[in-house]
């Protein structure tokens, strides 16, 4: 706001003065909200590459047996071993909020009891340790993944949130006190216009009196 647009008046300049007030406490609680997203965001990218350590180690492990056992059994007898789900299983999803991010929750669980599609005789075991290994995957994929979309919606909170503090910090607190400022050196200009005016009344009056006593 320009000072041509506003009244240089001292009722304008304790509102500006409040405004200034509420804008830096704004500030205050808007840097405390990013000190505190960046904290939790930091947490959950550790817990993040960890489990995605842990993810990829199994992963690579149940590929390994899968392959193994692959390398033993003729295509047509593959097909027939994988055509029927070793287990079914369902998923909820829900949301939350913390400190205005959503969050979302999924909540794996297992359908009924785990039973091997084939029989142990016609297989190899290396195919029992993968369904074993793919079994205790799965539900860690899938916290893997609420977790990594947890990560990228508080690494948008916290973009926006610093492009607020910044906005605040380098925009609107400076220009209030710019605008203070101006309507101070206004004010003064004023009382000092103000005095002289009063000084040469003064003094006129004197000079008035004193030829009238001649």
């Amino acid at each position: 706001m320009a000072i041509g647009q506003i009244n240089p008046t001292r009722m304008e300049l304790t509102k500006l003065k409040n405004q200034l007030a509420i804008t830096r406490r704004g500030h205050h609680l808007l840097k405390d909200k990013q000190d505190e997203l960046i904290r939790q965001f930091m947490e959950i990218v550790y817990r993040t590459k960890d489990l995605r350590t842990e993810v990829e180690t199994m992963t690579s492990k149940a590929l390994s047996s899968f392959k193994k056992g692959r390398a033993k059994t003729r295509e047509a007898e593959l097909y027939e071993l994988t055509s029927v789900p070793a287990f079914s299983w369902s998923l909820q999803t829900s949301k939350s909020m913390t400190m205005s991010v959503e969050s979302p929750h999924l909540r794996f669980s297992l359908d009924g009891k785990t039973e091997l599609p084939y029989a142990l005789s016609s297989a190899p075991q290396e195919f029992d340790e993968a369904l074993m290994l793919g079994l205790e995957l799965l539900p860690k994929l899938i916290a893997l993944a609420e977790l990594e979309k947890t990560t990228e919606t508080f690494a948008r909170e916290i973009e926006k949130t610093r492009r607020r503090v910044n906005a605040i910090e380098h925009i609107m607190i400076p220009e209030q006190v710019a605008l203070i400022k101006d309507i101070k050196t206004k004010l003064a200009d004023q009382e000092m216009a103000g005095t002289i005016r009063v000084m040469k009344s003064k003094e006129m009056i004197i000079k008035k009196i004193r030829n009238n006593q001649k």
